[in-house]
């Protein structure tokens, strides 16, 4: 493959990361404008991680993810007393204090005679892991396209046991849940952790393909698109955000009759789908048709 095509792919690949997490918190009945925060929490960790701290790549990523989770279940639990337009805000508000908060963060130490970390708003550079170690693009597309396949994977598997069926009924009536013995709280919870540490996971790989990011990346307009790729592609499946993602940049960015007005075309196009589709292309009676054919 030619470098734009591995460039776009690799694109592709990370913000399916970002749609994933936003995906998981509208199952469990939830519309979180504030994901990119934590996309970009694991592009300052895992890149403080391995540049500051010189940590494995892997380290990085793993603490990462872990930061993500955590920090996803922290703010998730007295957000859950919130419900609807109220806990979007909340969480708009709070990806509004992380990019704040970046934009002042400080933490440089010298490496090899250099001065590296982030720097508030003037970013955080020298994030060289991936050169350093002599990994070619096409290489490292193909540790996205591994980290991504191990979270399709933890979703299947989710959905194979009582998972994911415990967070589309609480997704779809809280109160039912709860009569039925669900702790809905519990469960919404897990749901931000887990969607807080996917979108982690997609920031820290991010991080080491760019080698350089600022607080100015990771702004509300990253989080409108995250949540539009959900709905666009559909609730039926996991691969309903990875098709939203598929359709903006795989399709309108890549062609080029749609320079110039690919915000315009992507936004008219989430409006027509909500309306003729409010569950997205893929939502839960055409996956269950196509599960039905599968089986045949």
């Amino acid at each position: 493959m030619d470098g734009y095509t591995i460039s776009v792919l690799s694109n592709i690949g990370l913000f399916a990361f970002l749609a994933i997490s936003a995906w998981i918190l509208l199952i469990a009945g939830e519309i979180s404008f504030g994901q990119q925060a934590y996309f970009a929490i694991g592009a300052y960790s895992g890149g403080i991680a391995t540049a500051v701290w010189q940590w494995p790549f892997a380290a990085g990523v793993v603490i990462a993810v872990a930061l993500g989770a955590a920090v996803g279940a922290l703010v998730a639990w007295p957000t859950m007393r919130l419900s609807g337009l109220h806990y979007a805000i909340a969480t708009l508000a709070f990806a509004e204090l992380t990019r704040a908060s970046l934009n002042v963060f400080t933490y440089r130490r010298d490496i090899e005679g250099f001065a590296t970390g982030p720097d508030g708003a003037n970013g955080f550079g020298d994030i060289r892991w991936v050169y350093e170690a002599g990994i070619e693009p096409g290489a490292y597309l193909a540790i996205i396209a591994g980290c991504l396949g191990a979270v399709i994977g933890l979703v299947a598997l989710m959905s194979y046991g009582r998972g994911m069926a415990r967070l589309r009924i609480v997704g779809e009536d809280p109160i039912l849940a709860a009569m039925q013995g669900l702790s809905v709280t519990r469960t919404k919870i897990a749901a931000a952790s887990l969607a807080g540490g996917i979108a982690a996971l997609g920031g820290a790989l991010y991080a080491h393909l760019a080698t350089y990011i600022e607080p100015a990346q990771f702004s509300v307009m990253t989080g409108v698109h995250a949540l539009a790729y959900g709905l666009i592609g559909g609730l039926g499946t996991v691969l309903g955000p990875i098709l939203g993602v598929l359709i903006d940049i795989g399709l309108l960015e890549s062609l080029r009759v749609f320079a110039g007005y690919r915000m315009i075309v992507f936004g008219g196009l989430v409006v027509l789908v909500l309306i003729v589709r409010p569950r997205g292309l893929l939502d839960e009676p055409t996956m269950r048709r196509v599960q039905a054919w599968l089986r045949r």
